[in-house]
C-alpha cells in the first residue's frame, strides 16, 4: 500500500486536431494566385496598349470585331461597303498587288521595288535596263570607259532611269564656279546620248550644286544649278539625239545632297533621266 501512494500521477492528454477550415486552410492561396494572374495581365495589357500605335490597335480592333464596317471613314450608307457595291471601282482595295476593274495591274509597290507591270510597262523597263547596262559595260576607248566608272552612277526608279554625273577630286564637270562644262563633260555627255539613243523616252535634265556658306549675301547655287543643267542640255541638243525627246530642266541648287557633307564636291552633280512614260504624261 505504501508503494502505491508514492507512485507518480498519470496524467492524460487529449490533443484536439482541427481537419482544414477557417484561416489555417489553403483556399486563401487560391484566391491570391487569381489576384497576382489578374494584376500581371492588366499590366501586361497597359504595356501593350503604350507599346502600339493608333494604327495598330485599329487593325487590332478590326479582327476581333468582325462587325467592323471595311471602310472606317464614317458616311451616309449602311453596311459593311458604306452603301458601295461590291463591284464599284472606288470599293476594290488597291493593297500590295491588288487590282480594279479599271487598273488590272495598279500596284501599290514601285516598278523599281518588282510590282506588276502592264506589257507597255514591261517593254519600257526592259529598254531602260538595257540601256543601264549598255552605259555599265561601255567599251568605247579606255580613257572614257575609266571615266565613266568614276564619275556615273546609275539607278532604276519609278521616274526613270537615273543616270547621275558627278564631280570628284580628280575631275570637274564645269570650271570652278562656273556653267562652262570642262572637256570631261563633253565626253561624258556624247556617252549618254549615244545610250539613250537606245530608248524613245522623253529626258530631263537636273542640276544640283554643293551648299555655299551662310554668310554669303547672295547664294548662287539657284542660277548656277539651272545654268548648269541647261548647259548639260544644250550638250545633248548638239547630238545626234531628238531635240524634242528635251523635256525638262530643272535646278534643284544645293537642296538634294548626295552627301552627308553638304558642301562636299560630290554634291557638285548632273543627272539625266530617262523619264518613264507615265511620269512624262504626269509632267512630273
Amino acid at each position: 500500500m505504501t508503494g502505491q501512494r508514492n507512485a507518480a500521477p498519470i496524467v492524460v492528454k487529449r490533443k484536439k486536431v482541427v481537419a482544414g477550415g477557417g484561416h489555417h486552410g489553403g483556399a486563401w492561396k487560391v484566391a491570391y494566385a487569381d489576384f497576382v494572374t489578374a494584376m500581371m495581365a492588366f499590366f501586361l495589357l497597359m504595356w501593350l496598349l503604350n507599346a502600339t500605335t493608333e494604327q495598330q490597335r485599329d487593325g487590332i480592333a478590326d479582327y476581333f470585331n468582325p462587325t467592323v464596317p471595311i471602310n472606317r471613314v464614317a458616311g451616309g450608307g449602311d453596311g459593311p461597303f458604306g452603301g458601295e457595291s461590291i463591284l464599284s471601282e472606288p470599293t476594290l482595295a488597291l493593297n500590295g498587288s491588288g487590282a480594279s476593274a479599271n487598273n488590272p495591274i495598279q500596284t501599290a509597290r514601285p516598278r523599281s521595288d518588282g510590282g506588276p507591270l502592264s506589257p507597255d510597262d514591261a517593254a519600257e523597263e526592259a529598254t531602260l535596263r538595257e540601256a543601264e547596262k549598255r552605259l555599265l559595260s561601255y567599251s568605247g576607248e579606255s580613257a572614257v570607259s575609266d571615266l565613266l566608272r568614276q564619275h556615273v552612277i546609275t539607278r532604276l526608279s519609278d521616274e526613270g532611269l537615273v543616270i547621275e554625273l558627278f564631280d570628284t577630286a580628280e575631275g570637274r564637270l564645269f570650271r570652278e564656279e562656273t556653267a562652262e562644262p570642262s572637256p570631261l563633260l563633253r565626253d561624258l555627255m556624247a556617252v549618254v546620248a549615244e545610250v539613250a539613243a537606245l530608248a524613245t523616252n522623253r529626258i530631263a535634265v537636273n542640276g544640283h550644286v554643293r551648299a555655299y556658306p551662310a554668310p554669303l549675301r547672295r547664294d548662287p547655287a539657284w542660277d548656277l544649278s539651272t545654268a548648269r543643267a541647261e548647259q548639260a542640255r544644250a550638250l545633248l541638243a548638239e547630238t545626234t539625239l531628238d531635240p524634242a525627246r528635251l523635256h525638262r530642266v530643272t535646278g534643284y541648287a544645293d537642296r538634294r545632297p548626295a552627301s552627308t557633307d553638304p558642301t562636299a564636291a560630290r554634291n557638285n552633280r548632273i543627272e539625266v533621266v530617262l523619264l518613264r512614260r507615265a511620269s512624262a504624261l504626269s509632267g512630273i
